[in-house]
């Protein structure tokens, strides 16, 4: 482990969206695909701090500076009921290795516990070794038995 300053993890504030915005534009740089990120600042405001928040949020702050944030939101399952996704937790490169992504992830079981989920779910890329050894940490159930399906927007304005 690396010696690094202590950091404290907290809610997020729509204050913090354009560090947020900076820390998701990492990972996209990351997954080699800068070019999918087309959420606006605006957007992130308005989706997790406006009338209606549609995600929580969970920074990581170190010295007076964000390196981390995890992105959650509920979602239901027809089987189990009630659940947590996990969007991303995202940890500036410099800061992995000092237990924020630990602490993060401890945050939103948090969430889950408290709302009594049925469950809490995310996504791994298959090639991200650093993310599945984390999360194998956990004794995480990883499955690769189910397939991910979407349409992307121009998909779904284009249905008829």
């Amino acid at each position: 482990m690396n010696e690094s300053p202590v950091f404290t993890v907290r809610k997020g504030t729509s204050v913090d969206v354009p560090f947020v915005f900076n820390l998701i534009k990492e990972l996209a740089l990351y997954e080699k695909a800068p070019h999918e990120v087309t959420v606006t600042l605006e957007e992130l405001v308005a989706d997790g701090f406006g009338s209606n928040p549609i995600y929580g949020l969970f920074v990581a702050e170190q010295e007076g500076l964000i390196v981390g944030i995890a992105v959650y939101y509920e979602k239901y399952s027809t089987w189990k009921g009630r659940s947590l996704f996990l969007e991303d937790i995202i940890v500036t490169e410099s800061k992995r290795g000092n237990g924020i992504g630990h602490a993060l992830f401890q945050a939103v079981i948090g969430v889950a516990k408290e709302r009594n989920s049925a469950r809490m779910e995310w996504q791994v890329l298959d090639w991200n070794e650093p993310a599945i050894n984390f999360y194998k940490k956990y004794n995480a159930n990883l499955d690769s038995e189910w397939l991910n399906g979407k349409l992307i927007r121009e998909q779904i304005q284009e249905f008829k």
